[in-house]
């Protein structure tokens, strides 16, 4: 029995599907509201911790109320123990390389938990980026506990968001979004394979993270965490054949997406960061750009990008003030060290139901 493919192609119609306009409403409304408290209490700097919990709200996009009532409970859950981990890395003023190490052994965990409870979007990125963005935010300017429960309540509040809305609708998978593997290589995964594929998956973002994170380091790099996350991207490519291990081809693609999509964004970025706005105007901008990130993602992750890279941007900014043009172009030197690791890392690590291997066994 064959699984039909998708069309590969380099970007995907720009327009969103039906679906991903109620969606992209419940992930907005998941910051909006926990945002306009932060900033009626005078709290600006705090609405990383807001945003990392409202990403709970972009899984279980097209799915029954049921299943996405456990699949963001799991993803806040994930996120969540993220930025426990990088507060704690905070409050210890733990050193750049305990951060890589650190980061590096999570998402080897939390690639096989995600991969193991089925969530999507696949892999460790979210959680792997809460950590390293809120490891990087100084200690002291709220109690770690506070820190923590602005995330956990906003992603509870994300996940009760998921549950007051029916579900619109389905379609079909786009390029871009995770795609199921063919029944033959799931079949044989599922017998003996299945686990030493997801262990080699999990190992490849382990080394694709902690080379990024190192080289960043050596070369002085600030915002390392910025290459580590920018590293599991590639690795996270869709692949009609393989969701496990795709194609070379499928991450290239996607990792090309990553570049041209953050260098646009830093555009945008520039111009919320060079003008003399204030914490409030950037923290809305924050809030407002989270809709079109969400409303694209699926359908043209390259160009989501152009609006999540100064969502970030924005973010970082608020929660720890630096010089501008020092701060845009450190995410774009990340950015393409990250992408260049992950490449790297599908390359050099192929799993036993690789299309590589495959063709090797004549299979």
């Amino acid at each position: 029995m064959r699984a039909a493919r998708v069309p590969a192609r380099p970007f995907a119609g720009l327009g969103p599907a039906g679906s991903d306009w109620p969606h992209a409403r419940r992930v907005a409304i998941g910051l909006l509201v926990p945002g306009l408290a932060l900033l009626l209490a005078g709290r600006p700097d705090l609405l990383i911790y807001a945003v990392f919990g409202s990403f709970t709200g972009m899984y279980g996009r097209a799915e029954s109320p049921g299943l996405r009532l456990r699949h963001q409970t799991q993803a806040g859950t994930v996120l969540s123990a993220g930025v426990a981990i990088g507060i704690a890395l905070s409050a210890c003023h733990a050193r750049p390389w305990v951060l890589v190490s650190t980061e590096a052994v999570f998402a080897v965990v939390v690639a096989l938990v995600t991969n193991r409870l089925g969530l999507s979007p696949r892999g460790p990125f979210f959680g792997i980026f809460a950590l390293g963005a809120v490891a990087t935010v100084p200690a002291g300017r709220i109690a770690p506990w506070a820190a923590l429960a602005i995330c956990v309540a906003t992603a509870a509040f994300c996940v009760l968001i998921g549950l007051s809305e029916r579900l619109s609708g389905t379609r079909k998978p786009v390029p871009g979004e995770a795609v199921a593997e063919p029944a033959r290589c799931e079949a044989r995964c599922a017998r003996r394979r299945r686990p030493w594929c997801a262990l080699t998956h999990a190992a490849r973002y382990g080394l694709a993270i902690a080379a990024a994170g190192s080289i960043g380091l050596l070369l002085g790099v600030d915002h390392a965490n910025w290459a580590m996350a920018s590293a599991a991207v590639p690795l996270a490519a869709a692949d009609a054949r393989n969701s496990l291990h795709p194609g070379i081809r499928s991450v290239v693609r996607r990792g090309a997406h990553r570049v041209l999509g953050t260098l646009a964004g830093l555009g945008a970025a520039a111009l919320l960061l060079l003008p003399p706005f204030g914490p409030t105007p950037l923290a809305l901008s924050v809030m407002v750009l989270l809709f079109p990130t969400e409303l694209f993602m699926a359908r043209n992750y390259g160009l989501a990008l152009g609006f999540f890279t100064p969502l970030i941007m924005v973010m970082t900014e608020l929660a720890t003030p630096a010089e501008p043009l020092t701060l845009l172009t450190d995410r774009g030197l990340d950015t393409l060290l990250g992408v260049a690791a992950g490449i790297a890392a599908a390359v050099l690590v192929r799993g036993p139901c690789s299309p590589r291997l495959r063709r090797r066994d004549g299979r």
